[in-house]
């Protein structure tokens, strides 16, 4: 397939993009900064810049289809109002652009998959979370319903759209897990204030073949819980890692300094989603890693 793919050097998107790569598709990266080292030879890159159709927006026409994973780092810096803007210009207005490409298309891509995250459903305490919950009413909530909504938008214009709505991503070579591990190796990791929120997480392997599996599958579209299918507590989450590294799991981290340290931020940490992946067991995705201790102990592996 002759694909597009937004996001292509950040976490999700170099795995994903390496895999493609392997199986012979055709990728088209869209990026604002072409990395130095990139290999033009291998993959096409177009500088993209949202609200200017341009060179990139031709690329859209004849495409089979579009992987969105765009979006500013959530958890990298305070939340300021110029970072709150940045945070959902990255995401909305990025996703806007696409759509209005698929508009302006005279073939318009077969498929839009579009990243969008587990905050969508806001802290929910311990409720069970499928696809069928409505958002949250908090700030990442409004984010991931106004990015889905562009995003939705492209069924207009007869493309298939999926909504990965991805929870904490574990994988060997960055993402949590590379800031989660240093406390347990000097000895003193443990949960976060209570550890009584909830983490819906999955490994990257998995989240690469449920990309795959969306792109090849036409059942697979609307909004796809892109978590493993046992969330667990904080602390349960934390004695697990810790007996992975063969390390304690026992001092706890107080609400009151992350807060202090990250401020709104911090409540990310603090809360959570028990989210389960009610749509891909649907339609007959099998998770690699369903437990988290085996697929803790592939990350570190590597």
């Amino acid at each position: 397939m002759r694909l597009l793919v937004t996001g292509a050097t950040g976490f999700i998107g170099t795995a994903l993009c390496s895999r493609l790569l392997e199986q012979g598709h055709s990728l088209t990266l869209l990026t604002r900064h072409k990395p130095p080292e990139a290999d033009t030879g291998v993959k096409q890159w177009l500088h993209w810049t949202p609200g200017v159709l341009r060179e990139w927006g031709d690329a859209v026409d004849g495409a089979d289809g579009i992987i969105n994973l765009a979006g500013e780092p959530i958890a990298d810096k305070k939340w300021t109002a110029t970072q709150r803007r940045r945070l959902e210009k990255s995401r909305v207005d990025a996703t806007h652009s696409l759509v209005q490409a698929c508009a302006s298309a005279r073939q318009a891509p077969k498929f839009l998959v579009n990243a969008s995250a587990v905050g969508y459903y806001g802290p929910r305490g311990d409720e069970v979370l499928t696809e069928d919950a409505p958002p949250g009413e908090d700030f990442l909530s409004y984010i991931c319903r106004n990015w889905e909504q562009e995003a939705i938008r492209a069924e207009e214009f007869g493309v298939r759209v999926s909504r990965l709505r991805i929870g904490i991503v574990l994988g060997a070579d960055g993402g949590a897990l590379v800031n989660m591990i240093p406390p347990f190796k000097w000895f003193v990791g443990g949960p976060l204030g209570s550890g009584k929120q909830w983490m819906s997480w999955i490994h990257m392997e998995d989240l690469v073949r449920l990309i795959i599996y969306t792109i090849e599958n036409t059942i697979a579209f609307g909004p796809i819980n892109a978590t493993a299918p046992n969330p667990l507590r904080n602390k349960e989450f934390s004695r697990t890692l810790g007996k992975v590294l063969h390390r304690p799991s026992w001092l706890p981290v107080p609400a009151f300094m992350l807060r202090l340290g990250l401020g709104e931020m911090a409540d990310i940490l603090l809360t959570g989603q028990r989210v389960v992946p009610a749509a891909a067991q649907k339609f007959g995705f099998e998770f690699r890693y369903p437990e988290l201790r085996g697929a803790l102990q592939a990350c570190l592996q590597h």
